[in-house]
């Protein structure tokens, strides 16, 4: 057997990761129709599996009973999301036209005010480039994906009753405990601040008059689970419609500034309180984590990136050899690289 020095053997050991991780990401992209409901159910059993213990414990009801009415639950609340994101989609596709004339109108008194000052910014072809916006054929788009995650909805059920109804509460190792707590907690607080500031911005925008605030509202209460880029898009998202719908500075001033402050404030105030220390993930992991999951699972795996992460950064850092990947994912640098990095 040939010898290796230790720098070899770090060498090869890397490489060997690498094709690891390549090979393991194409698979995960080839099945993505498979593994998108899995892993959704799997968070899903995470959130649904308290209420089954429960009601075994506390009120004595069998666990296949206790499981069927875990999942009555769960669905409710996910057919009511379903239907809210529809009705909402559907305004916004009755109302394309409408937007698209009105920004078109916009755009048009934004030029003529350029064209006045002699500034030219290009603003003849900005107009027609509105013109041209496929407004209507993204909502329509978007609808289709929601049909979509509604007709994949009894793969995640069927996942999800296995997942649930096959968990016996047995001794489980430090590695395990420390995931199923973190990962719980995790979950059970980014769905109840999601739906405070969905809520929240909701009701805002629909007490400014705001079209479509149903709409924005959903969608603050979704990109809420996006960290960090979200909540900023959903903080946006409501400025061309405003700039459009009114006349005045200051609504539209308050329809960003208002639901701003409730994203930063559930964000950066409630969240941390709660969660504690959280997934303990550095923000720039994060952020690549975004785009390696978008771009293996498109918006799904960008909803789970962080969770997905976590439970790796947990994995890796349980284990000799891979601790120092695990440690660098917190944002720490491994204890003991410094004295052994070249001088």
């Amino acid at each position: 057997m040939p010898s290796f020095t230790a720098e070899q053997s770090r060498l090869i050991t890397v490489s060997v990761a690498l094709l690891a991780t390549v090979t393991i990401a194409a698979a995960l992209s080839y099945t993505r129709d498979i593994m998108v409901p899995f892993v959704l159910a799997v968070f899903v059993s995470y959130l649904v599996t308290p209420l089954v213990d429960l009601l075994q414990d506390r009120l004595r009801l069998p666990r296949l009973i206790g499981v069927f009415v875990a999942l009555v639950v769960a669905l409710g609340l996910i057919v009511l999301l379903v239907l809210l994101i529809s009705t909402s989609v559907r305004g916004l596709l009755a109302s394309a036209d409408v937007y698209q004339q009105k920004l078109s109108d916009f755009v048009a008194r934004a030029a003529t005010l350029l064209d006045r000052f002699g500034v030219d910014l290009g603003q003849r072809n900005v107009s027609e480039a509105v013109k041209q916006l496929p407004l209507a054929r993204l909502a329509r788009q978007t609808l289709g994906t929601v049909v979509n995650l509604v007709t994949k909805a009894g793969l995640i059920t069927l996942f999800v009753i296995y997942l649930v109804a096959a968990r016996r509460p047995t001794e489980r190792s430090e590695m395990s405990a420390e995931i199923d707590t973190k990962v719980r907690r995790y979950l059970a607080t980014k769905v109840a601040t999601s739906a405070a500031t969905g809520l929240l911005v909701g009701t805002i925008l629909w007490m400014f008059g705001l079209d479509l605030a149903l709409v924005f509202g959903i969608t603050a209460f979704l990109l809420n689970f996006v960290p960090s880029i979200g909540s900023v898009v959903a903080t946006l998202l409501p400025l061309p419609v405003a700039l459009v719908q009114f006349d005045s500075l200051w609504p539209i001033v308050g329809v960003i500034a208002l639901p701003g402050a409730v994203q930063m404030a559930i964000g950066n105030g409630v969240e941390p309180l709660v969660m504690g220390e959280g997934l303990d993930l550095h923000p720039i992991t994060i952020l690549l984590a975004l785009m390696f999951w978008g771009l293996l699972w498109g918006v799904p795996g960008m909803l789970m990136a962080a969770p997905i992460t976590a439970v790796l950064r947990l994995v890796l850092a349980k284990l000799a050899i891979t601790a120092p990947v695990g440690e660098m994912l917190a944002g720490r640098w491994p204890h003991g690289a410094a004295a052994t990095r070249p001088a």
